[in-house]
């Protein structure tokens, strides 16, 4: 991947979590923090529900629906790494907070919001 295809790659991730961002705090969610990162991995968006529900939120953007899609593309490795990252930052907090793992999948502009799309069994 050239460095022109690198950071067109990296504007069109940005441009979706802003949009992903938006969507989410007009269902109500409250932004916690952004783009959290540690050894284990890397969280786009932490959010928080009216009712103190900590959620993880993994953004993917395709511009193509080929392979199944952005929302297929948060395969089992990738939950792991989001997982990973969740542990060290509740790691942080006096109280565990309940939580889960949401996904906002935006396929050729469309965006889908997958409410606890994965677990950590």
């Amino acid at each position: 991947m050239t460095l022109f295809e690198r950071l067109r790659a990296r504007a069109a991730g940005s441009d979706g979590e802003n949009r992903a961002l938006a969507h989410l705090r007009a269902q109500g969610l409250r932004l916690i923090t952004r783009n959290y990162r540690c050894k284990g991995g890397e969280i786009d968006l932490i959010m928080a529900t009216p009712r103190g529900e900590t959620v993880f939120v993994e953004v993917r953007v395709r511009n193509r629906t080929d392979f199944g899609g952005a929302a297929a593309s948060v395969g089992v490795r990738k939950q792991q790494r989001l997982i990973r990252a969740a542990h060290h930052y509740l790691a942080r907090l006096p109280s565990l907070p309940p939580c889960r793992f949401d996904v906002v999948a935006i396929d050729a502009g469309q965006i889908e919001w997958l409410p606890d799309a994965f677990g950590l069994a």
